[in-house]
């Protein structure tokens, strides 16, 4: 991992394309300001990992499951 000191209203860059700024730093939390190109994909910490774990939960899936699912979509139909 790098570390970095940065000072309220510095920066750095990530590649040729991404520049984050440090905008302020108030009560043990640091406000980032992040110009990006719009194609790039920004998450927080939590919600990545969230997103990752929904993901993995979605993979795994039984296929007895799919049966019924059949099965209460034959009850739809006959209503």
């Amino acid at each position: 991992m790098l570390v970095l000191t940065r000072k309220s209203e510095e920066g750095f860059l990530i590649g040729d394309d991404i520049r984050v700024t440090v905008l302020e730093v108030k009560g043990g939390a640091v406000r980032l300001g992040i110009e990006a190109p719009a194609d790039k994909k920004i998450y927080r910490q939590e919600v990545f990992d969230r997103i990752c774990r929904e993901n993995q939960e979605a993979a795994q899936w039984n296929p007895t499951d799919l049966d019924a699912l059949s099965e209460s979509l034959k009850g739809v139909e006959k209503k």
